[in-house]
């Protein structure tokens, strides 16, 4: 599930900022609006969520 605050992926191949991270800022119908932030630059695009894939941020399990 995609909600405000959470990491997501650009998974559309066709799109300038493909496989980019960013941090969802808003939803409405099926658009999202997604924060990326790099060094000096923060840019704010709309996606439809079709586009944008949840990140997993759990720390992964070690196995022994």
């Amino acid at each position: 599930m995609i909600f405000p605050g959470s990491t997501v992926t650009v998974v559309n191949p066709d799109d300038i900022y493909y496989k980019f991270q960013g941090l969802v800022q808003r939803i409405d119908d099926r658009r999202v609006a997604v924060l990326f932030e790099d060094g000096n630059w923060d840019k704010l695009v709309t996606f439809n969520i079709s586009e944008l894939e949840a990140v997993d941020l759990s720390p992964a399990t070690k196995k022994k």
